[in-house]
Protein backbone atom coordinates (compact mmCIF):
# COMPACT_ATOMS: atom_id res chain seq x y z
CA UNK A 1 0.00 0.00 0.00
CA UNK A 2 0.97 3.56 -0.74
CA UNK A 3 3.31 4.67 1.79
CA UNK A 4 3.30 8.22 3.89
CA UNK A 5 6.60 8.37 3.28
CA UNK A 6 10.08 7.17 2.20
CA UNK A 7 12.95 5.31 4.04
CA UNK A 8 14.45 7.63 6.45
CA UNK A 9 11.82 10.37 6.41
CA UNK A 10 9.31 8.35 9.24
CA UNK A 11 6.91 10.34 11.44
CA UNK A 12 5.48 9.70 14.63
CA UNK A 13 3.57 12.62 15.44
CA UNK A 14 -0.59 12.67 14.38
CA UNK A 15 -2.32 14.15 12.50
CA UNK A 16 -0.05 14.63 9.57
CA UNK A 17 -0.68 17.25 7.42
CA UNK A 18 2.06 17.71 4.86
CA UNK A 19 2.19 21.47 4.43
CA UNK A 20 -1.97 21.44 3.91
CA UNK A 21 -3.54 24.13 5.94
CA UNK A 22 -6.61 22.77 7.51
CA UNK A 23 -7.30 25.69 10.13
CA UNK A 24 -10.16 26.62 8.40
CA UNK A 25 -12.39 23.14 8.47
CA UNK A 26 -14.37 22.91 12.00
CA UNK A 27 -16.26 19.73 13.01
CA UNK A 28 -16.16 16.62 15.03
CA UNK A 29 -18.86 14.08 13.32
CA UNK A 30 -16.64 11.28 12.81
CA UNK A 31 -19.45 8.87 14.19
CA UNK A 32 -22.05 7.19 11.49
CA UNK A 33 -24.33 4.78 11.29
CA UNK A 34 -22.36 2.13 8.78
CA UNK A 35 -23.79 1.44 5.55
CA UNK A 36 -23.50 -2.29 5.10
CA UNK A 37 -24.47 -4.49 8.43
CA UNK A 38 -27.49 -7.15 9.17
CA UNK A 39 -28.45 -7.92 12.51
CA UNK A 40 -28.92 -11.42 14.23
CA UNK A 41 -30.59 -11.30 17.47
CA UNK A 42 -28.37 -8.96 19.79
CA UNK A 43 -25.08 -9.68 17.39
CA UNK A 44 -24.64 -7.37 14.58
CA UNK A 45 -22.59 -8.83 11.78
CA UNK A 46 -20.19 -5.91 9.90
CA UNK A 47 -20.64 -6.44 6.07
CA UNK A 48 -18.19 -3.41 5.34
CA UNK A 49 -15.07 -6.45 4.82
CA UNK A 50 -14.71 -10.04 3.92
CA UNK A 51 -14.01 -10.47 7.57
CA UNK A 52 -17.54 -10.04 8.43
CA UNK A 53 -17.04 -9.69 11.85
CA UNK A 54 -19.81 -10.47 14.46
CA UNK A 55 -20.16 -8.15 16.77
CA UNK A 56 -21.69 -8.19 20.15
CA UNK A 57 -23.26 -4.93 21.99
CA UNK A 58 -20.91 -2.26 23.04
CA UNK A 59 -17.79 -4.56 21.29
CA UNK A 60 -15.94 -3.38 18.03
CA UNK A 61 -15.21 -5.58 15.11
CA UNK A 62 -11.51 -6.65 14.17
CA UNK A 63 -10.73 -2.96 12.70
CA UNK A 64 -11.89 -1.56 15.99
CA UNK A 65 -13.49 1.00 13.78
CA UNK A 66 -16.81 -0.16 13.75
CA UNK A 67 -19.29 -0.74 17.17
CA UNK A 68 -22.32 -2.13 18.11
CA UNK A 69 -24.34 0.10 20.15
CA UNK A 70 -27.81 -0.97 21.28
CA UNK A 71 -28.22 -3.53 18.20
CA UNK A 72 -26.87 -1.30 15.75
CA UNK A 73 -23.25 -1.10 13.60
CA UNK A 74 -21.76 2.20 13.56
CA UNK A 75 -18.69 3.39 11.97
CA UNK A 76 -16.38 5.54 14.72
CA UNK A 77 -14.16 7.04 11.76
CA UNK A 78 -16.43 8.85 9.58
CA UNK A 79 -14.28 11.55 7.96
CA UNK A 80 -11.42 11.15 10.84
CA UNK A 81 -8.72 11.92 9.08
CA UNK A 82 -5.12 11.03 10.06
CA UNK A 83 -2.81 12.42 7.07
CA UNK A 84 -3.19 13.98 3.95
CA UNK A 85 -0.82 15.27 1.26
CA UNK A 86 -1.52 16.35 -2.52
CA UNK A 87 0.36 13.16 -4.11
CA UNK A 88 1.18 12.67 -7.62
CA UNK A 89 -0.99 9.92 -9.11
CA UNK A 90 2.25 7.65 -9.67
CA UNK A 91 2.74 7.08 -6.15
CA UNK A 92 -0.42 5.29 -5.49
CA UNK A 93 1.50 4.06 -7.79
CA UNK A 94 -1.09 4.42 -10.96
CA UNK A 95 1.32 4.56 -14.06
CA UNK A 96 -1.71 4.39 -16.65
CA UNK A 97 -4.21 6.11 -14.79
CA UNK A 98 -3.94 10.18 -15.95
CA UNK A 99 -0.29 10.28 -15.55
CA UNK A 100 0.92 13.45 -14.45
CA UNK A 101 -1.98 14.60 -12.21
CA UNK A 102 -2.47 15.09 -8.42
CA UNK A 103 -4.88 12.86 -6.15
CA UNK A 104 -6.01 14.95 -3.05
CA UNK A 105 -5.08 11.88 -0.39
CA UNK A 106 -6.42 11.02 2.85
CA UNK A 107 -6.32 7.95 5.32
CA UNK A 108 -7.93 7.28 8.86
CA UNK A 109 -6.20 4.56 11.14
CA UNK A 110 -6.65 0.91 11.47
CA UNK A 111 -6.81 -1.71 8.93
CA UNK A 112 -8.49 -5.34 8.60
CA UNK A 113 -5.27 -7.02 7.48
CA UNK A 114 -2.46 -8.06 10.53
CA UNK A 115 1.00 -7.55 7.70
CA UNK A 116 3.95 -7.61 10.20
CA UNK A 117 5.69 -5.80 7.92
CA UNK A 118 3.41 -2.66 7.65
CA UNK A 119 4.99 0.55 6.26
CA UNK A 120 2.73 2.73 7.47
CA UNK A 121 2.52 0.84 10.79
CA UNK A 122 1.32 3.81 12.60
CA UNK A 123 -1.99 4.64 11.39
CA UNK A 124 -2.83 1.47 10.52
CA UNK A 125 -2.19 -0.57 13.99
CA UNK A 126 -3.70 2.17 16.18
CA UNK A 127 -6.70 3.76 16.66
CA UNK A 128 -6.29 6.92 18.20
CA UNK A 129 -10.28 8.75 17.65
CA UNK A 130 -10.54 11.88 18.48
CA UNK A 131 -6.87 12.74 17.27
CA UNK A 132 -7.23 13.26 13.63
CA UNK A 133 -8.47 15.94 11.93
CA UNK A 134 -12.33 15.76 10.94
CA UNK A 135 -12.93 17.27 7.07
CA UNK A 136 -15.83 17.15 5.84
CA UNK A 137 -16.79 15.79 2.12
CA UNK A 138 -17.83 19.37 1.47
CA UNK A 139 -14.65 20.62 2.71
CA UNK A 140 -11.94 18.36 1.36
CA UNK A 141 -13.70 19.70 -2.33
CA UNK A 142 -12.77 22.65 -1.17
CA UNK A 143 -8.99 21.82 -0.06
CA UNK A 144 -9.04 19.94 -3.31
CA UNK A 145 -9.58 23.53 -5.68
CA UNK A 146 -7.46 25.62 -3.46
CA UNK A 147 -4.99 22.96 -4.27
CA UNK A 148 -5.67 22.36 -7.74
CA UNK A 149 -5.91 19.04 -7.44
CA UNK A 150 -7.32 16.25 -10.16
CA UNK A 151 -8.74 13.84 -8.16
CA UNK A 152 -9.30 12.11 -4.74
CA UNK A 153 -7.45 9.00 -3.03
CA UNK A 154 -8.46 6.97 0.10
CA UNK A 155 -5.04 5.46 1.34
CA UNK A 156 -2.25 5.42 3.81
CA UNK A 157 -4.13 2.85 5.66
CA UNK A 158 -7.01 0.73 4.22
CA UNK A 159 -9.84 2.84 2.49
CA UNK A 160 -12.51 0.52 3.01
CA UNK A 161 -12.91 1.55 6.62
CA UNK A 162 -13.73 4.95 5.07
CA UNK A 163 -16.37 3.40 3.34
CA UNK A 164 -19.67 5.58 4.18
CA UNK A 165 -17.28 8.64 3.94
CA UNK A 166 -15.44 7.83 0.33
CA UNK A 167 -19.09 7.19 -0.67
CA UNK A 168 -20.36 10.92 0.40
CA UNK A 169 -17.02 12.07 -0.93
CA UNK A 170 -16.81 10.34 -4.08
CA UNK A 171 -20.47 11.69 -5.03
CA UNK A 172 -19.61 15.33 -4.54
CA UNK A 173 -16.35 14.93 -6.55
CA UNK A 174 -18.13 13.86 -9.41
CA UNK A 175 -20.65 16.17 -9.40
CA UNK A 176 -17.27 18.56 -9.61
CA UNK A 177 -15.69 16.77 -12.30
CA UNK A 178 -12.76 14.86 -10.38
CA UNK A 179 -11.39 11.64 -10.54
CA UNK A 180 -11.63 9.00 -7.44
CA UNK A 181 -9.14 6.45 -6.11
CA UNK A 182 -8.89 3.49 -3.86
CA UNK A 183 -5.20 1.81 -2.75
CA UNK A 184 -6.19 -1.18 -1.82
CA UNK A 185 -5.55 -4.49 0.55
CA UNK A 186 -8.78 -5.51 -1.78
CA UNK A 187 -10.98 -7.05 1.02
CA UNK A 188 -14.11 -5.13 0.47
CA UNK A 189 -17.40 -7.42 0.09
CA UNK A 190 -19.03 -7.08 -3.14
CA UNK A 191 -21.69 -5.10 -2.05
CA UNK A 192 -19.14 -2.20 -0.57
CA UNK A 193 -17.57 -2.66 -4.17
CA UNK A 194 -20.53 -2.01 -5.89
CA UNK A 195 -21.43 0.87 -3.75
CA UNK A 196 -17.92 2.39 -4.11
CA UNK A 197 -18.19 1.97 -7.97
CA UNK A 198 -21.75 3.36 -7.69
CA UNK A 199 -20.73 6.29 -6.21
CA UNK A 200 -18.13 7.37 -8.62
CA UNK A 201 -14.74 5.11 -7.73
CA UNK A 202 -12.61 5.27 -11.06
CA UNK A 203 -9.40 3.57 -9.82
CA UNK A 204 -8.40 0.92 -7.63
CA UNK A 205 -4.45 -0.05 -7.19
CA UNK A 206 -4.66 -3.61 -5.30
CA UNK A 207 -1.98 -5.26 -3.23
CA UNK A 208 -1.34 -8.86 -3.88
CA UNK A 209 0.88 -9.24 -1.08
CA UNK A 210 2.05 -13.19 -2.26
CA UNK A 211 0.72 -16.68 -2.32
CA UNK A 212 -2.69 -17.86 -0.41
CA UNK A 213 -0.25 -19.26 2.35
CA UNK A 214 1.73 -16.17 2.37
CA UNK A 215 -1.68 -14.10 2.93
CA UNK A 216 -3.50 -16.18 5.31
CA UNK A 217 -0.31 -16.45 7.45
CA UNK A 218 0.89 -12.83 7.64
CA UNK A 219 -2.37 -11.15 6.45
CA UNK A 220 -5.17 -13.35 8.41
CA UNK A 221 -6.87 -12.78 4.89
CA UNK A 222 -8.13 -15.46 2.17
CA UNK A 223 -6.52 -14.58 -0.77
CA UNK A 224 -9.09 -15.58 -3.28
CA UNK A 225 -11.21 -12.92 -2.09
CA UNK A 226 -8.74 -10.41 -2.68
CA UNK A 227 -8.38 -11.49 -6.70
CA UNK A 228 -12.34 -12.00 -7.03
CA UNK A 229 -12.55 -8.04 -5.97
CA UNK A 230 -10.06 -7.39 -8.72
CA UNK A 231 -12.01 -9.34 -11.13
CA UNK A 232 -14.96 -7.76 -10.53
CA UNK A 233 -13.44 -4.44 -10.05
CA UNK A 234 -12.27 -4.44 -13.69
CA UNK A 235 -15.62 -6.25 -15.10
CA UNK A 236 -18.05 -2.60 -14.11
CA UNK A 237 -15.14 -0.89 -15.61
CA UNK A 238 -13.07 0.79 -13.43
CA UNK A 239 -9.21 1.18 -13.82
CA UNK A 240 -7.18 -1.55 -12.11
CA UNK A 241 -3.34 -1.96 -11.24
CA UNK A 242 -1.46 -4.16 -8.93
CA UNK A 243 1.21 -3.76 -5.95
CA UNK A 244 3.21 -6.78 -4.73
CA UNK A 245 5.76 -5.42 -2.43
CA UNK A 246 8.09 -8.58 -2.94
CA UNK A 247 9.58 -9.26 0.73
CA UNK A 248 13.10 -11.18 1.03
CA UNK A 249 12.26 -14.70 1.80
CA UNK A 250 8.67 -14.19 2.18
CA UNK A 251 7.00 -13.60 -1.07
CA UNK A 252 10.18 -13.51 -3.59
CA UNK A 253 10.46 -16.49 -4.90
CA UNK A 254 10.10 -18.10 -8.63
CA UNK A 255 7.02 -19.84 -8.05
CA UNK A 256 6.09 -16.54 -5.87
CA UNK A 257 6.37 -14.77 -9.26
CA UNK A 258 5.22 -17.00 -11.59
CA UNK A 259 1.87 -18.16 -9.64
CA UNK A 260 1.15 -13.98 -9.67
CA UNK A 261 1.83 -13.18 -12.88
CA UNK A 262 -0.02 -16.42 -14.28
CA UNK A 263 -3.18 -15.17 -12.15
CA UNK A 264 -2.65 -12.00 -13.84
CA UNK A 265 -2.63 -13.07 -17.75
CA UNK A 266 -5.41 -15.78 -16.83
CA UNK A 267 -7.64 -13.41 -14.70
CA UNK A 268 -7.25 -10.05 -15.51
CA UNK A 269 -5.67 -9.73 -18.80
CA UNK A 270 -1.61 -9.32 -19.33
CA UNK A 271 -2.28 -5.29 -20.16
CA UNK A 272 -2.75 -4.82 -16.69
CA UNK A 273 -0.41 -3.34 -14.87
CA UNK A 274 1.83 -4.78 -12.16
CA UNK A 275 3.88 -2.75 -9.79
CA UNK A 276 6.73 -4.83 -8.00
CA UNK A 277 7.89 -2.58 -5.39
CA UNK A 278 10.72 -2.73 -3.04
CA UNK A 279 10.57 -3.41 0.79
CA UNK A 280 11.99 -1.48 3.36
CA UNK A 281 12.48 -2.97 7.31
CA UNK A 282 9.17 -1.39 9.22
CA UNK A 283 7.28 -2.94 12.11
CA UNK A 284 7.92 -5.90 13.06
CA UNK A 285 10.18 -6.71 10.74
CA UNK A 286 12.80 -4.10 11.82
CA UNK A 287 11.76 -4.40 15.61
CA UNK A 288 11.41 -8.00 16.16
CA UNK A 289 12.38 -10.40 13.10
CA UNK A 290 14.46 -8.32 11.16
CA UNK A 291 14.42 -8.84 7.00
CA UNK A 292 16.49 -6.01 5.34
CA UNK A 293 15.64 -4.80 2.24
CA UNK A 294 15.04 -6.28 -0.86
CA UNK A 295 17.93 -6.39 -3.44
CA UNK A 296 17.67 -4.40 -6.79
CA UNK A 297 19.01 -7.12 -8.08
CA UNK A 298 16.05 -9.39 -7.22
CA UNK A 299 13.59 -6.58 -8.36
CA UNK A 300 15.31 -6.74 -11.73
CA UNK A 301 15.32 -10.43 -11.88
CA UNK A 302 11.31 -10.35 -10.77
CA UNK A 303 10.44 -7.42 -13.52
CA UNK A 304 11.76 -9.47 -16.07
CA UNK A 305 10.54 -13.14 -15.02
CA UNK A 306 6.76 -11.25 -14.98
CA UNK A 307 7.52 -9.83 -18.98
CA UNK A 308 9.22 -13.68 -19.92
CA UNK A 309 5.85 -14.87 -19.59
CA UNK A 310 3.61 -12.34 -21.20
CA UNK A 311 3.18 -9.30 -18.98
CA UNK A 312 3.19 -6.06 -20.96
CA UNK A 313 3.60 -3.65 -18.03
CA UNK A 314 5.73 -4.39 -15.18
CA UNK A 315 7.48 -2.20 -13.28
CA UNK A 316 10.02 -1.40 -10.54
CA UNK A 317 9.18 0.74 -7.82
CA UNK A 318 10.52 2.38 -4.79
CA UNK A 319 13.98 2.98 -6.81
CA UNK A 320 14.11 5.96 -8.24
CA UNK A 321 15.63 6.79 -11.52
CA UNK A 322 15.41 3.19 -12.08
CA UNK A 323 15.12 2.08 -16.39
CA UNK A 324 11.70 -0.04 -15.13
CA UNK A 325 9.94 2.94 -13.96
CA UNK A 326 9.53 4.00 -17.57
CA UNK A 327 6.61 2.64 -19.83
CA UNK A 328 8.17 0.86 -22.86
CA UNK A 329 5.58 0.26 -26.04
CA UNK A 330 5.21 -3.24 -25.68
CA UNK A 331 5.55 -3.50 -29.48
CA UNK A 332 8.90 -1.66 -30.41
CA UNK A 333 10.42 -1.30 -26.99
CA UNK A 334 10.87 2.43 -27.54
CA UNK A 335 10.06 4.27 -24.01
CA UNK A 336 6.87 6.55 -24.22
CA UNK A 337 6.93 7.79 -20.50
CA UNK A 338 10.11 8.55 -18.57
CA UNK A 339 9.81 8.78 -15.27
CA UNK A 340 11.98 9.82 -12.14
CA UNK A 341 10.34 8.55 -8.89
CA UNK A 342 6.79 10.42 -9.04
CA UNK A 343 7.64 13.03 -11.79
CA UNK A 344 6.91 12.69 -15.08
CA UNK A 345 10.30 13.40 -17.24
CA UNK A 346 8.51 12.81 -20.72
CA UNK A 347 5.03 11.48 -22.15
CA UNK A 348 5.04 10.90 -25.54
CA UNK A 349 1.26 9.96 -24.99
CA UNK A 350 -0.14 13.08 -23.86
CA UNK A 351 -1.19 14.03 -27.33
CA UNK A 352 -2.54 10.60 -28.83
CA UNK A 353 -3.07 7.24 -27.63
CA UNK A 354 -0.15 6.01 -30.37
CA UNK A 355 3.16 4.70 -29.81
CA UNK A 356 4.72 7.38 -32.52
CA UNK A 357 7.42 4.78 -33.40
CA UNK A 358 5.53 2.18 -34.29
CA UNK A 359 1.93 3.52 -34.39
CA UNK A 360 0.61 1.24 -31.36
CA UNK A 361 -2.73 1.86 -30.16
CA UNK A 362 -2.27 2.01 -26.58
CA UNK A 363 -5.30 2.00 -25.30
CA UNK A 364 -4.96 0.60 -21.89
CA UNK A 365 -4.45 4.30 -20.26
CA UNK A 366 -6.15 6.98 -18.73
CA UNK A 367 -5.21 9.82 -20.11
Amino acid sequence: MESILKEGDRISIYPHFEGIDTSPLKGKKTMKEALLWKKEGEIVICLTCERRCKISEGELGFCKTRKNPKGTLWTLVYGEISSINLNPIEKKPFFHFYPGTFALTVGSWSCNFTCPWCQNYEISKYVYIGKGEYISPQDFIELMKRLNSQGTSISFNEPTLLLEYSIDLFKLAKKNGYYNTFVTNGYMTLDALKALYDAGLDGMNIDIKGNEEIVKKYCGAELNKVWKNAIEAKRMGIWVELTTLLIPGINDSEEDVKEIARRIINELGDETPWHITRYYPAYEFLNKVYIPPTPVKKLEWAVELAMSMGLKYVYLGNVPGHKYENTYCPSCKEALIKRYGFQILENLLKDSPKCPFCSLEMLNFMV
